[in-house]
């Protein structure tokens, strides 16, 4: 799993105390986030003690590189397939439930990865069963948390929560390996799997502790597919997102060969085992420490996107030290500057993520970035240790390298600048409608009527984009704009909407830029009264 850190827009009133925040220790000091964040931290080194105890269980089972490396495919591919109906979950169930359920899954599967061990029956296919079962947990546990975070501090310390939460993750990677390659090499990878199931159940318990109330929507909860569709929808409709979801899907496509074939690196240098392998993945964990606590400064300075093309560059050229690395000193420092890299990268796309997505749909967004991660690392490990089957490690790893610079150069240069933030402070200033209808009543059609300066056509056709844009990410089924052939200047903005519940979730879902739109919207209209708005119910009349 890569490091991980958001930013959210808006922060909770329970959680305002002085927004005065120059240490990146600050968020600690809130006992609810403290708490939750040792939490995280126990559930990653549970990941990584998972990880690394697999893919030795596999070494020891087999000796062939595609059969290792789909150990990494099988952790990672669940986040990519069941990331988005996690990620509706998350938003529209009780987060702390819903949390709690995700860690007495994973001890779920631990424990049967120890059944699997004692009793002798373990083979490669059940291995990568079970590490796919432990990775449906991992694709529950993500988004749920991801949406939490904005709950825990203010706005002002949320960068600083940020950089806590990839610390946990970095920490992690170097605690986790760390235990899990000692007791391997003590007592075997059955105790690293008792270890992580009483972990699990601990983090479980702990989460219980926090008395979150959870408050239902007056509109009652969304469908899952019509919340899973309004996601994707979201995404779709913000360039700013696609960039992010491409630029992070080509990194880790790259970078996931080393994860995926560091066990067969581990053992080609002179002298290597579990105890290289466990030195190589702590050196990446403690790179990206070092890079966590210095990487706000470091934003400060230099544009993010040339932050992200510099973690790429750095990464391949981790990756191919890594990979002709001549004794174990040039490998870990390989490792630590592969961490660097890491975590300069998935951090700042990451944030840019968290800045374009509201935090009515903040779970179902950072689920898709999610997905790219987990899509892009399952099919690039794949990849990668095919191709070292078919060829050597060290040429996958060189090949893996060389296209992932310049897949990224061709995204940077192609994508341009997506770095303008919209406000998406929650706003009540456009009143909802009244009407005594069904919830599950049919389409809504809404039209808004405007008259124009004909002159100005092409500014409003450029503006109307945009609310375009807006409306299909509040979640409207479909938009059209039309233009009355007789009357120059008078345009009829329709919306369709699934139903009438839906119409009046988009009002829940207004955000300060989308009253600023509004605004911008009315100033084209030249009648006295505001433009013409007309609601129907879309009649299911059969064709004879």
């Amino acid at each position: 799993m890569p490091p991980q850190t958001e930013t959210p827009p808006e922060a909770p009133a329970s959680s305002r105390v002085s927004n005065a925040s120059n240490s990146v220790l600050d968020p600690l000091k809130r006992p609810v986030f403290r708490m939750l964040w040792i939490t995280w931290l126990i559930a990653n080194v549970c990941m990584w003690m998972n990880d690394v105890a697999a893919a030795w269980q596999m070494t020891s089972l087999t000796s062939t590189p595609i059969w290792v490396a789909l150990v990494q495919t099988a952790s990672t591919l669940p986040v990519f397939l069941l990331g988005l109906p996690s990620g509706a979950l998350a938003d529209i169930l009780d987060r702390r439930r819903y949390f709690i359920t995700t860690q007495f899954w994973i001890a779920g599967v631990a424990s049967l990865l120890c059944v699997a061990i004692a009793s002798g029956l373990m083979t490669p296919p059940l291995l990568l069963a079970l590490t796919f079962a432990n990775g449906i947990g991992l694709a529950m546990r993500w988004p749920v948390f991801a949406a939490i975070v904005p709950e825990l501090v203010p706005r002002a310390q949320l960068p600083h929560a940020l950089a806590l939460n990839g610390i946990s993750m970095n920490a992690s990677r170097i605690i986790g390996p760390l235990v899990a390659g000692a007791i391997i090499a003590a007592a075997g990878s059955f105790y690293v799997f008792l270890l992580n199931a009483s972990l699990s159940v601990v983090a479980g318990f702990t989460i219980m502790r926090w008395k979150r109330e959870h408050v239902p929507s007056p509109l009652g909860r969304e469908k899952l597919l019509s919340a899973m569709r309004v996601g994707v929808q979201f995404v779709g409709q913000s360039p700013r997102l696609k960039s992010v979801l491409l630029r992070i899907s080509i990194f880790f496509f790259h970078s996931t060969g080393l994860l995926a074939l560091l066990p067969l690196v581990a053992k080609g240098i002179e002298g290597g085992g579990a105890g290289t392998y466990t030195l190589l993945l702590a050196s990446m964990g403690a790179g990206a420490i070092t890079a966590a606590l210095f990487l706000p400064r470091l934003r400060q300075i230099i544009p993010s996107d040339r932050v992200i093309l510099m973690g790429a560059v750095l990464q391949s050229l981790a990756m191919a030290g890594v990979a002709f690395a001549p004794n174990v000193y040039t490998a870990v420092f390989g490792m630590f500057c592969g961490g660097i890299a890491w975590i300069s990268s998935a951090n700042t796309l990451s944030v840019a993520a968290q800045l374009g997505l509201p935090d009515w749909v903040r779970a179902r967004g950072m689920s898709m970035y999610q997905m790219a991660i987990m899509g892009a690392s399952a099919s690039g490990a794949a990849l990668w240790g095919q191709v070292a089957t078919l060829t050597s490690v060290q040429t996958s790893l060189a090949i893996a390298a060389c296209t992932g610079v310049l897949a990224m150069l061709a995204a940077y240069r192609a994508m341009g600048d997506r770095s303008i933030e919209e406000d998406f402070t929650p706003s009540r200033a456009i009143r909802a409608p009244q009407a005594e209808l069904p919830r599950d009543s049919g389409r809504v059609l809404v039209t808004i009527e405007y008259l124009i300066d004909p002159a100005r056509a092409d500014e409003f056709l450029a503006l109307m984009q945009e609310s375009r844009r807006s409306r299909l990410r509040q979640g409207a089924l479909g938009w059209e704009l039309l233009r009355d052939i007789a009357v120059p200047g008078r345009y009829v903005e329709q919306v369709i909407d699934e139903s009438w519940t839906e119409h009046l979730r988009r009002f829940d879902r207004v955000t300060a830029a989308d009253v600023a739109l509004r605004e911008r919207k009315m100033a084209f209209h030249l009648a006295d009264q505001p433009p013409v708005v007309t609601r129907c119910l879309i009649e299911p009349v059969g064709r004879s």
